[in-house]
């Protein structure tokens, strides 16, 4: 494995993602989340409905795009991307990841960087794709790290606002993760025509986030 794959989805990697629950805390408000199974059940939902129907092909695309310099492809994809996000919070925090992630690459010395500055509107998987693409990690590994990190950063989500034990959060990730073999397999079948994100319940929770009264979570 490149190594320089674990910094990328190191939950150190500085792009706020510790900040956001992705429509989860308004799961608890709502008492659609009360525990651990229920949490672990919320949470694969969304893997399965959302992330894996969308933006998880869609990764895999867009670093097949930087590999091969496709900007136009990039491009598509980026836009894709930004205008599936349902909710304000949800379009935000795609944006506000990757606006920190192209700075941090920047100020790494990552080769092209400047390449991102192109994009007005840069989606988070967009420049996790051309970081994957630029320190030549492989893709499948890169889209397995990826899932894993955002299953990590949900779980934590739950710890901190069911709330949960650090055992009981450990338990989820465990299950969870045993799924992303098949996961990645899964994105990587998907043609264009398949591509969806429909998940209603999320896009309704994550609206009413949006106005909830009391929140520790950007969104």
């Amino acid at each position: 494995m490149n190594v320089k794959l674990l910094q990328l989805a190191s939950p150190a990697l500085p792009v706020g993602a510790y900040s956001y629950s992705q429509g989860l805390e308004a799961a608890v408000e709502a008492g659609i989340i009360r525990d651990a199974t229920t949490a672990g059940r919320w949470i694969g939902d969304v893997l399965a409905l959302s992330v894996l129907g969308m933006e998880a092909p869609l990764l895999l695309r867009l670093v097949a795009a930087w590999e091969s310099s496709d900007e136009v492809a990039v491009r598509r994809w980026n836009d894709e991307l930004v205008a599936s996000r349902e909710t304000a919070e949800l379009r935000a925090e795609t944006l506000q990841m990757g606006y920190s992630l192209r700075r941090l690459v920047s100020e790494l010395g990552v080769e092209g960087a400047p390449r991102l500055d192109a994009f007005e509107e840069l989606a988070y998987p967009t420049a996790f794709a051309f970081a994957v693409a630029a320190w030549r990690i492989d893709a499948h590994e890169a889209l397995a790290a990826y899932l894993f990190a955002w299953i990590e950063n949900q779980v934590l989500a739950a710890v901190k606002t069911v709330p949960l034990g650090q055992t009981d959060g450990q338990r989820i990730l465990l299950d969870l993760a045993q799924r992303i073999g098949g996961a990645v397999e899964f994105a990587a079948a998907l043609g264009d025509d398949d591509l969806s994100n429909l998940a209603p319940g999320l896009a309704l929770l994550s609206a009413r986030h949006e106005t909830q009264y009391s929140r520790i979570f950007r969104s």
